[in-house]
């Protein structure tokens, strides 16, 4: 998953094509425990680097997600309504929660890498 970039917030961002695709991280849904509410944009909402897009509510709290990239909502999971127990179970594949045509690349330079996400979870 050297692919993905983090940011400090516990989200991910996995980009291709001008796409970012965004979720939570594992550790993240350790933290969290059972999930049982989403709340996610409608499509074509326009987001900044940082601005809260969402959040997730579990069995213990309700948590903020933050946009890891700025640009417009061009997909939302919507199954998520439904089943949000599918980011514990695939937070990395079927528990994406929205994707961004992200309009700054140079935004993914201020994101963790692997390695450093690792690093400062273990802090």
């Amino acid at each position: 998953m050297s692919e993905l970039k983090f940011t400090k917030e516990h989200e991910w961002v996995l980009f291709e094509n001008g796409i970012a695709t965004v979720g939570i991280t594992d550790f993240a849904v350790e933290e969290l425990g059972e999930i049982v509410y989403v709340e996610l944009p409608e499509p074509e909402t326009e987001l900044l680097q940082m601005s809260e897009f969402g959040s997730v509510e579990s069995v213990k709290t309700v948590s903020t997600l933050y946009a890891p990239v700025g640009g417009t909502v061009v997909a939302v999971n919507t199954e998520l309504k439904e089943q949000p127990e599918m980011i514990n179970e695939s937070p990395y594949d079927n528990g994406w929660m929205i994707k961004i045509k992200c309009e700054n690349t140079d935004e993914l330079d201020a994101l963790l890498s692997q390695e450093a996400y690792d690093e400062f979870i273990s802090n």
